[in-house]
């Protein structure tokens, strides 16, 4: 997948928790620094995010996307 965002992390989903709407994902991107993602429920389902995916972290001024 090519994207024009230029601020991509690489990680690891180190938790994931689910709401009804909203999911919040923990991903470790190395030396000690968490970086935390409010996506949708739906989003975190339809990507089958779970603990220890690898994922990339797309940061675009304050919000964060994940792609798998």
């Amino acid at each position: 997948m090519k994207l024009s965002s230029r601020n991509q992390i690489k990680g690891k989903v180190v938790d994931i928790v689910k709401e009804q709407i909203m999911a919040k994902v923990k991903v470790d991107i190395g030396g000690g620094t968490i970086l935390t993602s409010i996506i949708t429920a739906d989003a975190a389902n339809d990507l089958g995010l779970k603990a220890g995916d690898e994922v990339t972290a797309l940061i675009k001024a304050t919000s964060i996307m994940i792609a798998k």
